[in-house]
């Protein structure tokens, strides 16, 4: 009976087109097709844009995604190994890996081996997101060759791909890899010319211009409101750019304008999420080594003309704030490179939040330009309970009520009742930030209960103020400290923690229990870290955290 709740929660929440998707797609598999013998359209020049990706393999056998390494002993589909894997495998992102281009023998002989161990329609590579990105990687390498280095199969077998593709497109699924779909029709139809050319690259923007002003937000946050997948879709963005340039193409020209502001909003909005090291903060499903980071997407975006200047933060001279209202994140940033960012964002779009957590009113925390409170991130996909751990409330520096998640998340990728946030209101006087904000996660427990929360900076501290509204056994707040922290206790409710560079953090408690358990911190994929968490456990309805920092 749970399940069937969990399930009737989740599909309320779908569009119609979903579930009639669903059933289509069930009913009708993908069929081959005579196509009539692919011709080259002749107007994409060896692609000359940016590339992030690492290789993966030196010799077209032995491969290493994810932390895990393997071979080909039993194919392109074996068992042995995740289905996150094996769908890298088949992406074929080598193709376009740094330093590609000087690689073209082993790039060939990954197209050769690829056609001849996946026979058309058989096996991970034929699914429509295996089908899509390998689209662009097998369209950007050809594009590099000669026509006379190009076996005809090859091109016979990216026409058949294509075809399998626009026969599956994932309107069940939507947002990412629909635009993903879409992205990988483009490609192949302006390389491929043709009646099927035009077929596939007017459906490609087609969808694309409708997906792209969906999935942007107004404030240039991806809506999945992953910063991990807002950098992907934001690489694929400069990908279209490039494209047009580098083809010029008449069908491109009255989108091109449009696709340049949302590069240059994305990248405003991603430098707001992202830590002083660099790198992203860990919001929903985000992991480090899996997207293009900040730096390589402000070169990409520099080379096609469309990088933004540096903001100027709002607030004073001493603290900056900065609100994203469409995707619901704040940053507070202090001068000494301190930074925290707040969530206090929906789960994301109701028919498809396959990438949230439940970690509304979460935060990260950085000072003098290091991690110090970390949300736990992600190592893995599927549906095992290693997920579900990282999934939920506790994983995250927010708080849990009764051993409960805010949002219903589930399975692998699912979400039944979401919480919904409320009460938002921010202060910013001259050195001095407030915001406060509540969540109705928990009024689906018996005891009806609202989470408020506020956040206090000021030039050298920072309080947060956690209130618990209704009837609960036990409510938890969880402070996950970055592994490079050394902690140590100096009494019941008084915490230090010691930076790698000397300095020094310290926690305050008022209103709760303190102890500290060993946690694990995910960095990325098949990466797990050993940390501690401070885990808090309200006296009555109310919880004061103080958190002060000094060089010494």
């Amino acid at each position: 009976m749970k399940r069937v709740l969990l399930i009737l929660h989740t599909i309320r929440y779908l569009k119609i087109k979903q579930l009639a998707y669903r059933i289509y797609y069930k009913m009708r598999k993908p069929r081959l097709k005579n196509l009539s013998e692919p011709k080259i359209r002749g107007v994409l020049g060896p692609w000359s844009g940016a590339a992030f990706f690492l290789p993966a393999t030196d010799d077209g056998e032995t491969f290493s995604f994810l932390g895990e390494t393997g071979d080909l002993t039993s194919g392109w589909n074996d068992h042995r190994f995740s289905k996150l894997w094996l769908y890298n495998l088949h992406y074929q992102d080598d193709l376009n890996a740094v330093g590609a281009s000087t690689r073209d023998e082993l790039c060939s002989l990954l197209v050769e081996n690829w056609i001849a161990a996946n026979p058309p329609l058989q096996g991970n590579g034929w699914e429509p997101y295996c089908l899509s990105l390998r689209i662009v990687n097998w369209t950007k390498f050809f594009s590099r060759l000669s026509p006379d280095a190009m076996d005809r199969h090859w091109l016979r077998s990216l026409a058949c791909q294509a075809d399998a593709l626009i026969q599956q497109l994932e309107f069940h699924i939507l947002a990412n890899h629909l635009f993903a779909n879409a992205k990988a029709l483009v490609f192949v139809g302006t390389f491929l010319g043709g009646r099927q050319g035009d077929t596939w690259l007017k459906e490609g923007l087609r969808i694309l211009d409708q997906e792209v002003d969906e999935q942007f937000l107004i404030d240039g946050g991806h809506y999945e409101l992953s910063p991990m997948y807002h950098a992907i879709l934001l690489w694929d963005m400069c990908d279209l750019v490039q494209l047009q340039q580098q083809t010029q193409l008449a069908i491109f020209d009255e989108r091109v304008e449009y696709w340049r502001r949302v590069i240059t909003q994305g990248v405003r909005w991603l430098r707001k999420l992202v830590h002083p090291d660099g790198d992203i903060a860990f919001f929903n499903d985000a992991a480090l080594g899996i997207a293009p980071t900040l730096e390589q997407l402000e070169c990409y975006a520099e080379q096609l003309g469309c990088n933004p200047s540096v903001d100027i933060g709002h607030g004073s001279a001493s603290l900056q704030y900065n609100h994203m209202k469409a995707s619901g994140y704040a940053v507070i940033d202090w001068p000494e490179q301190h930074r925290i960012l707040l969530d206090v964002a929906s789960v994301g779009p109701d028919y498809q939040p396959g990438h949230a957590h439940a970690d509304t009113l979460s935060f990260e925390l950085s000072l003098f330009g290091q991690r110090v409170l970390v949300n736990s991130g992600i190592s893995q996909y599927g549906e095992g309970i290693e997920r579900q751990q990282q999934r939920a409330t506790s994983a995250h520096n927010t708080v849990e009520i009764d051993g409960q998640n805010s949002s219903e998340v589930w399975a692998g990728f699912r979400v039944a009742r979401r919480a919904k946030l409320s009460e938002l209101s921010i202060t910013n006087n001259s050195y001095l930030v407030q915001v406060r904000a509540a969540h109705d996660g928990y009024q689906r427990l018996r005891g009806k209960v609202t989470h408020q929360r506020q956040w206090i900076a000021n030039l050298n501290s920072l309080v947060i103020k956690d209130k618990v509204a209704g009837l609960f056994n036990h409510a938890r707040a969880y402070f996950h400290v970055h592994p490079a922290v050394c902690l140590e206790r100096v009494d019941g409710s008084h915490w230090k923690g010691y930076l790698q560079n000397g300095q020094v953090v310290e926690l305050r408690f008022e209103g709760g229990v303190v102890k500290q358990k060993s946690s694990e911190w995910h960095p990325g994929f098949g990466s797990s870290v050993t940390n501690y968490c401070l885990v808090v456990t309200f006296q009555s309805n109310e919880l004061i955290t103080h958190i002060s920092w000094s060089e010494t």
